[in-house]
């Protein structure tokens, strides 16, 4: 079984095999970085013309992140080919429908849209959960991702001594997740 394919449809002479654990990224920023492996620019040798990046394999996609209000706002959609037959999902629901399906969709809207997308995408594999199929059969090598740099969010305003606002009610339900005083008197 040595002469066998480790996976169907590619060839894997040459090829380097990175793992990406998705657990609590944001979708967007690793499917950027994704796609940055399977196109090559992450090498010195990389050409516009010639297909030589990595495989990818993506494990815990189920846990991927989104930022803001995309879990409720972002739609996936596409359409039947019958008249009013177009349909959409949220991006909950497409994750605890198809969880692979999300990362998928992001890493292909940032490949290059030319006949090489599909050799890429070929070499794309997206896990739900840790265990892959690959252990074992092929050298993997982590792929390490940029660190995420957040925002410190903690008290921005200070209120000078004494200060009492007009209307409390409106000012503090605008400004007082930003304000220390609201915080200690609440």
């Amino acid at each position: 079984m040595a002469g066998r394919p480790v996976l169907r449809g590619l060839v894997t002479e040459g090829l380097r095999f990175r793992v990406v654990d998705a657990k609590g990224q944001v979708v967007g920023r690793l499917a950027s970085q994704i796609a940055k492996v399977l196109t090559g620019k992450d090498k010195p040798t990389y050409l516009p013309h010639v297909d030589g990046g990595d495989a990818v394999v993506v494990v815990n996609a189920a846990q991927v992140d989104f930022t803001g209000r995309k879990w409720d706002q972002k739609l996936y959609r596409w359409h039947t080919g019958y008249p009013g037959g177009l349909k959409e999902r949220t991006a909950r629901d497409q994750l605890a429908r198809e969880p692979e399906a999300v990362l998928q969709k992001a890493v292909m809207g940032m490949l290059p849209k030319n006949n090489m997308r599909r050799a890429m995408a070929r070499k794309l594999r997206i896990f739900a959960g840790p265990e892959h199929g690959l252990e074992g059969k092929v050298e993997l090598v982590p792929l390490d991702m940029p660190p995420r740099a957040l925002r410190v969010k903690g008290p921005v305003l200070e209120l000078e001594e004494g200060f009492e606002p007009f209307n409390p009610e409106a000012y503090y339900k605008r400004f007082g997740h930003r304000l220390a005083a609201a915080k200690a008197g609440q």
